[in-house]
């Protein structure tokens, strides 16, 4: 059976069973009239995987709605129940429709006999990963799209560790997520559910025992140095618990951009609420202007990633990149617990394969060992589990990736946004302290390891399917090695689909030069779209950049010409 035959053979299953309500079924009859918006809609189903799922909102099995969100619970019920579960916490971000995903998946779980513990109102994802570990569920689930635009919502579920799910997990629950058909989850009622004590409401305690779990990861505990600090939750879950944990520092004078204190799926005030980006953040900078502050931190809707502004000299700002955040906090926790006495004898800093390898240089100034791993935060956690059933826990420090996700401590399995923020702020009060400025520790940083700039391109694949489109460029690029990069002959190339550095199979590739220059290619796990991670390492900021731009432009007219023929 072809694509369409498949797409109207799902677009009928809505429109028709009484299973699906009236909007719905009225509604997949319309798409089923219109060839484009039948493909787009029903043409595929949203692939589960350890990220779980993630669409654009609307109706179809290519769109995030209730039906599809019922029906991957019943088969993370079906899941669990096979494997001994018996609980899950449940999280949710601002977004629109996560409430009601929430009370789906906890009204399905509660219909196969599992216990839904949900937290009462809005939290991050950090909060999500620390409840399953603080009340011992089998798995969690948060309903989050992390910093995509507000089309957009998602599905992520973690294993009993807090982490992420593993692959075979994935694997697993995908096999029984196969086998339910739309419309046929088992689902309770919540009055039923609240009686029966298989949906509960996940306590304050909770919250609080992570803002001090959080609070006790601090370095320098002791500095109070005088910080004006603007804060923007970027209309998401940031605000209460960071506001719990920065009123808890002393010195820390917290500035709120209120427009964006209030939770808001639709983000008015910042289409694509990415703190890496500069345009999210510009409501922040002109608050931060406007009152001379110090430092500006947002956290983006589910707060789990951290953007920073910091003041310089002349009275500007720089948006730093995840990069520069990372070895900044790296620099900062290495150096204050070396001095403090807490750094462990043999000290494991983890980074993603993307991330810059100026943590390789810093690390070796204090003896501490870089694991890396594949992008995605999942992979930082599962090396925090190792190091943990090894009785060696104690010597991770930090994790990091160039996508602003940051992690110290392992009570939290993911990055966490909250902590991030306590941190940067204590290491900006630690550089005041000492007469200095952010801007100024990492022009150090450079002029003590070196110069490297990074860009991450963002390559949007269209088309009727895109994410298949997405597939066929990256066996293109497969197909048709790189042999320069801005004019140096690429000297190592490696194809992570090989499995390649006992990393586990992954599809990426990566091509470097003896002198520096560096670019990673991989489809996102979760949009139409392929990401090119460029670095470059040379004797100023401005040659770096300059090589930069040249392989900017060589991979645009690649990425281009490789879309044209996929």
């Amino acid at each position: 059976m072809g694509m369409r035959e498949n797409a109207l053979e799902r677009a009928a299953c809505f429109a028709q069973s009484d299973c699906f309500d009236g909007e719905t079924r009225r509604e997949a009859q319309e798409i089923a009239r219109d060839e484009e918006r039948l493909l787009a809609c029903f043409g595929s189903e949203l692939a589960f995987g350890t990220g779980g799922l993630r669409g654009i909102l609307g109706v179809g099995t290519a769109r995030m709605n209730r039906y599809v969100v019922a029906r991957a619970t019943q088969g993370l019920a079906d899941y669990l129940r096979s494997t001994g579960g018996h609980s899950v916490a449940i999280a949710y971000d601002s977004r629109l429709c996560s409430k009601e995903f929430a009370q789906t998946a906890a009204g399905v779980l509660a219909g196969n006999g599992l216990t839904a513990h949900v937290y009462d109102r809005l939290m991050p994802t950090p909060m999500l990963s620390f409840a399953v570990r603080e009340l011992s569920c089998d798995a969690g689930i948060v309903v989050t799209a992390s910093h995509n635009p507000a089309q957009y919502n998602g599905y992520k579920v973690y294993g009993s560790d807090g982490c992420q799910i593993t692959e075979e997990a994935a694997a697993a629950i995908t096999a029984r997520i196969q086998a339910v058909a739309y419309g046929q989850a088992q689902v309770m009622e919540e009055e039923q559910a609240r009686a029966l004590g298989l949906w509960q409401d996940i306590p304050q305690t909770v919250f609080d025992a992570f803002v001090e779990r959080t609070l006790s990861r601090r370095v320098n505990p002791g500095v109070t140095a005088p910080l004006e600090l603007v804060y923007t939750p970027l209309h998401g879950t940031g605000l209460e618990p960071v506001r719990a944990v920065l009123d808890r520092m002393a010195g820390v004078h917290r500035i709120e951009v209120e427009a964006q204190c209030v939770p808001d799926g639709h983000f008015p005030t910042c289409p694509k609420p990415n703190p890496e980006l500069r345009e999210a953040l510009s409501l922040g900078l002109a608050l931060a202007q406007e009152k001379g502050a110090d430092l500006l931190v947002a956290t983006d809707p589910d707060s789990d990633r951290v953007g920073v502004a910091v003041r310089r000299g002349d009275g500007s700002y720089s948006v730093l990149t995840g990069n520069e955040v990372g070895l900044l906090l790296m620099q900062h926790i290495l150096r204050a617990r070396r001095d403090n006495g807490t750094l462990p004898e043999r000290p494991v800093v983890v980074k993603t394969i993307v991330t810059s390898d100026l943590a390789f240089a810093i690390a070796a100034d204090y003896s501490a060992e870089v694991r890396e791993c594949l992008t995605g935060f999942k992979y930082i956690g599962e090396i925090i589990g190792r190091l943990e059933a090894a009785g060696e826990a104690e010597r991770y420090v930090f994790g990091f990736e160039e996508s602003c996700g940051y992690l110290a401590g392992t009570h939290v399995r993911d990055k966490d946004g909250v902590m991030a923020c306590m941190l940067v702020a204590e290491m900006a009060q630690t550089a005041a302290a000492q007469g200095r400025t952010l801007a100024d520790e990492l022009d150090a940083l450079y002029a003590r390891y070196g110069c490297m700039e990074n860009r991450l391109l963002n390559f949007d694949i269209a088309g009727a399917v895109p994410m298949e489109t997405m597939r066929a460029v990256m066996e293109r690029l497969r197909k048709s090695p790189v042999e320069t990069l801005a004019g140096s002959a690429v000297s190592t190339s490696k194809d992570y689909a090989q499995g390649i550095e006992g990393l586990p199979v992954s599809d990426v590739l990566s091509f470097a030069t003896a002198d520096g220059k560096k670019a990673l290619v991989r489809p996102s796990g979760t949009e139409p779209k392929v990401k090119v991670y460029l670095s470059a390492q040379a004797a100023s900021h401005e040659a770096a950049g300059e090589a930069l731009d040249a392989m900017e432009r060589e991979w645009r007219a690649r990425i281009a010409q490789e879309e044209a023929h996929a």
